[in-house]
């Protein structure tokens, strides 16, 4: 690959994670993982 081939895919990867990162802190997500954390914990014992 040449340099702007990875200069395109590095701004990609960066776009990408930015985006992730935004769904993760939302709050439904935030809810979501909550609320399987609990369901699991509780359900163990």
């Amino acid at each position: 690959m040449t340099t702007a081939e990875y200069a395109v895919g590095t701004l990609a990867a960066v776009a990408f994670a930015v985006v992730l990162l935004a769904v993760v802190k939302s709050n439904a997500v935030k809810s979501a993982l909550t609320t399987i954390i609990t369901t699991a914990l509780s359900s163990g014992s």
